[in-house]
């Protein structure tokens, strides 16, 4: 493979065409500058989303008022859903990973329109500052859960408007960039790159690709229509007006639950990457492993209703949604079945990379198995809307999507800047990252069996204990993730020069030198006959 030790002359970080400077990266059409622009606007707002979190695990430090009010309890746990689910872990490994690797990992020298993917990223930004609108001007910031559950959506005198305006602004984004990968994948290969030699992170985006573009239409036309019941008073939604708020839970859960796998599915893309090269073994189970990703993008649609057990659906509909949440685990556990087999007697290189990979492994069955015990009937209703849900979707949402983002950004940053971080303070990060985390959110499964409900702005003193090592998790967490970010940002300045392969990876992206030309590659390759998806020549 082609090696490189220095700067490439022409690197797509150089000044390119006839604008420079900050108006040379805004008007970009370049897919890895289009997906740093992402990276620095969704690690802008996660510093955002991360200290609203940190304030309401001070609030919740003991019981009674710590440093807020009940009403702006409500507000800032709102703002940080809305800020976390909309702006970061949805658009999160796609928008960064999937627009800068994409068509490096499959041979092309751009992705299908690059000024439909410059326009996704100015409507992402356009949504962030409508929200940010929702949270400075107005009545008042908006109080309802990042669900924006109807009725109160359209009865509370806060500043809904905006938010819910800037929601649907950011699912458009999304939907242009999954059209956008979906025509990439299927026009754009390389000569001889056929649809089996394709890299597992290549298939997880095409898979979510297709949740985009089929599932965030329906939140968006049911946000249209919130905004419209708060307007006009349609009815639709509103019980005084012979409408039916359990329409918009279904509405919304149509499109949140597939979310989850637009979040989850590149995660386990870029696992499925880490893993073999850090056990420098080809990947176990290829087929399945691909089987296993579309699987759970198709079943993924069908489970939405397990959000609504205590909504009065009928019994029968309330066993097939049960039924069709522990199918949809199956392929998730071939996923796991596969990595670890993958490392079975491999020459694991212990970097970075792999220390967060196979930390997101732990987390992930975590979070996976107390996803049965909410896909479970009986005991759903037992610990449903209590600490114990925000204990699981934070081992899912928060868990699988960030430990593998940082997995991710660890094993191609070489690539992406050109540069090598500082490896003890990145294992230092790490490390205090996962002892936060665990800390932070296994004793909100506790706190939930206790009884303790979500959402609450205080508590009975016997829940005290849980939440002073929760609260205490969280200042763990915080100091690993300043530690990873500042390690990070000085490394992409001055950190030593990499490598065009400085893991021995074996697809496309490493062939070309660090950080890649501006247009990739300077003639398409060509894969051979005999070349597998995880050694290209």
């Amino acid at each position: 493979m082609q090696t490189s030790h220095t700067l490439h002359a022409h690197s797509y970080l150089e000044s390119q065409g006839k604008y420079k400077g900050f108006l040379g990266w805004v008007l970009s059409t370049d897919h890895k500058r289009i997906g740093l622009l992402y990276l620095y606007s969704i690690t802008t707002m996660f510093m955002v989303g991360v200290l609203l979190g940190l304030a309401m695990k001070l609030e919740l430090l003991a019981p009674g008022k710590t440093i807020m009010e009940a009403k702006d309890y409500n507000a800032v746990f709102t703002v940080h859903g809305v800020i976390m689910i909309f702006m970061i872990v949805i658009p999160g490994l796609p928008a960064v990973f999937g627009n800068f690797m994409l068509p490096l990992m499959i041979g092309a020298r751009d992705v299908a329109f690059p000024k439909l993917n410059l326009m996704s990223w100015y409507l992402y930004v356009t949504g962030v500052f409508l929200v940010l609108a929702a949270l400075l001007f107005g009545p008042g910031t908006p109080d309802t859960g990042w669900t924006f559950y109807a009725p109160y959506s359209f009865k509370t005198g806060t500043n809904m408007l905006p938010a819910i305006f800037g929601a649907f602004v950011l699912g458009f984004s999304s939907i242009l960039t999954g059209l956008n990968f979906i025509v990439t994948v299927h026009r754009m290969r390389a000569p001889g790159l056929r649809w089996l030699k394709l890299p597992l992170f290549v298939w997880t985006i095409y898979g979510t690709a297709w949740i985009q573009l089929l599932a965030t239409p329906v939140v968006g036309i049911t946000l249209v229509l919130v905004a419209l019941e708060r307007i006009f008073g349609i009815g639709v939604f509103d019980p005084a007006l012979g409408g039916d708020p359990i329409l918009y839970q279904h509405l919304f859960w149509i499109y949140s639950h597939p979310a989850v796998y637009i979040m989850i599915l590149p995660a386990m893309g870029a696992i499925s990457e880490i893993i073999p090269t850090f056990s420098q073994k080809q990947i176990f189970g290829y087929k399945a492993l691909i089987i296993s990703t579309m699987a759970i993008a198709f079943v993924g649609y069908l489970v939405w209703g397990h959000h609504m057990y205590t909504a009065g659906m009928s019994g029968t509909a309330q066993y097939y949604f049960s039924l069709l949440t522990f199918i949809v685990a199956i392929p998730s556990a071939i996923k796991v079945f596969n990595w670890i087999s993958t490392m079975y007697k491999g020459s694991i290189n212990m970097q970075t990379p792999f220390y967060w990979a196979a930390s997101f492994i732990f987390i992930f069955m975590i979070g996976g198995l107390s996803g049965l015990v909410l896909g479970a009937l009986a005991t759903n209703i037992y610990v449903h809307d209590t600490a114990f849900v925000v204990a699981h979707f934070h081992y899912i949402v928060f868990g699988g999507v960030g430990f593998a983002f940082f997995a991710a950004i660890h094993y191609w940053f070489p690539k992406i800047f050109g540069r090598m971080y500082d490896k003890n303070w990145a294992n230092t990060g790490w490390l205090l990252f996962f002892i936060g985390f665990v800390s932070l959110y296994t004793p909100m499964f506790y706190l939930g069996m206790q009884g303790m409900p979500r959402r609450y702005y205080d508590y009975l003193e016997e829940f005290h204990g849980g939440n002073i090592l929760s609260t205490f998790g969280s200042w763990i967490l915080a100091t690993g993730l300043i530690i990873i970010v500042v390690n990070l940002v000085r490394s992409a300045r001055k950190g030593p020069l990499a490598e065009a392969n400085p893991w021995q990876g074996k697809t496309l992206e490493w062939t070309v030198p660090s950080p890649p030309p501006a247009e990739n590659f300077p003639q398409i390759p060509v894969v051979g006959e005999n070349d597998g998806p995880y050694n290209y020549k």
